[in-house]
């Protein structure tokens, strides 16, 4: 590793640099916090030593510059004036570690292998985001349609306030890609993301999963345990399928939002927390509050932002366009020469509900690249019920078919080539209004 000395005394200067070269490391010496930053602008640093008492200088002020230049910077502050206080303001401002002096050689080597398994974990972290983004089609949270675009627009403005976000629609729609972006655009995007799946365990768990134990709090708790609540701390915690919460964990987690405070299971002891939550689910909760399955307080306090995202069907403008990106994702990943959907397939997308939305049209055109022989993804390549909605291709003016029929036909070709629901109502000379109600009289919604 390349390591940066700054101390004002040279004796300090040249025996941690020599404990730095010994140790088959890169040793580069300042006197100053100037003479710090220049050497930092000709080139990158793994670590930096830095004295606290520097000169004339405040040493926490100069971790500060050096870390405006630098952001990744390993900075391990070394004193004699060493106390808690000091320590505990060094590492809040960003510092790596804290050394007193006299130091040793070994205290040298041991800082020096923590920043370099920091490093190590820092470099498999990035490269299994790397790994994941090559998995993985990238996230689409664009539309044409007017309806989709505004609710879009009514969530990023959100992101980047405290608001609670509660985010509806059926299973398939993104919700969970929703969330994450808000908290992308947040200011605690550097700060934990952290996923509650609310159905996924029993009253008992869920409470321990999201708040915490102490040991002997229940059978088989033999350890503390901090919930995901503590390990969202500073950033996000996304409670997904909402709706499925227990009514006896509602009023902690109404704790949780209206005062910021929750205790861990089996202590009586407030702790306070610092966390964001967003919500989704596919119920309707204002139906789940009549029914008694959910706490109506509860709902008001999750319901200030309220994002309902539109099922796939209801979305035809974008339909081909997420169509195409999923086409081209899944031809480079299976490594096959793909380049489009042929008419048929086109149909028979426009004339399908999508039940599944987002979910079930990326697994279709998965299994369709897979399937394809050819540059092309055929009606052969899809799933058995797209074959039926694909078959209206051959209503045709003059066949032997009902005006409805034809009707149906022609309505969805062009809502599977108009830009969105206003583009198809003006190409077919009728306002939306009308429109909406022709798919819904001719099964099209």
């Amino acid at each position: 590793m390349r390591v940066l000395i700054v101390d004002d005394e040279a004796s300090i200067r040249k025996t941690t640099a020599l404990a730095v070269e010994t140790m088959g490391h890169e040793a580069v010496a300042a006197p100053s916090g100037a003479r710090a930053r220049a050497a930092l602008a000709e080139g990158p640093f793994d670590a930096c030593f830095l004295d606290v008492k520097l000169g004339a200088e405040d040493g926490l002020a100069v971790l500060e510059q050096l870390l405006a230049v630098a952001p990744g910077l390993a900075v391990v502050m070394f004193t004699a004036y060493a106390n808690i206080a000091t320590a505990v303001e060094a590492m809040r401002r960003g510092a790596f570690d804290f050394i007193p002096k006299p130091f040793t050689p070994d205290q040298i080597r041991t800082v020096l292998a923590k920043v370099a398994k920091t490093r190590s974990l820092e470099q498999r972290v990035r490269s299994l985001e790397s790994q994941l983004a090559d998995e993985a089609p990238a996230n689409d949270l664009t539309s044409v349609e007017p309806a989709t675009q505004r609710l879009l627009e009514i969530a990023f403005k959100a992101a980047d306030t405290p608001a609670t976000v509660l985010i509806l629609g059926p299973s398939g729609t993104g919700k969970s890609i929703l969330a994450r972006e808000l908290h992308q655009r947040s200011a605690r995007r550097d700060a934990p993301f952290v996923t509650v799946n609310c159905p996924s365990l029993s009253r008992e768990l869920l409470e321990s999963e999201l708040f915490g134990h102490v040991k002997g709090a229940f059978t088989g708790a033999v350890v503390d345990k901090l919930g995901k609540v503590a390990a969202a701390e500073g950033g996000t915690l996304f409670l997904d399928e909402i709706g499925e919460m227990p009514l006896e964990i509602q009023p902690k987690l109404l704790r949780l939002l209206q005062e910021r405070e929750y205790e861990r299971v089996g202590e009586a002891q407030p702790r306070r927390a610092n966390v964001r939550v967003i919500a989704a689910t596919n119920r309707p909760l204002a139906e789940a509050v009549k029914a008694g399955r959910f706490r109506e307080d509860l709902f008001y306090r999750l319901n200030v932002i309220s994002i309902p995202l539109p099922g796939l069907g209801n979305r035809p403008g974008d339909l081909r366009r997420l169509a195409d990106s999923y086409l081209g994702f899944f031809a480079r990943r299976l490594g096959k020469n793909i380049r489009r959907f042929s008419p048929s397939v086109l149909a028979a997308f426009a004339g399908y509900a999508w039940p599944g939305n987002l979910r079930e049209l990326r697994n279709v055109i998965e299994r369709a690249v897979i399937l394809a022989p050819g540059d092309a993804v055929e009606l052969a390549d899809l799933p058995e019920e797209f074959h039926a909605a694909g078959g209206r291709r051959d209503v045709q003016v003059g066949a032997r078919v009902t005006i409805d029929e034809l009707e149906a036909e022609h309505l969805r070709r062009v809502l599977a080539s108009a830009r969105n629901l206003d583009d198809a109502a003006r190409t077919l000379g009728i306002d939306p209004a009308t429109l909406y109600r022709k798919r819904q009289k001719l099964g099209l919604l």
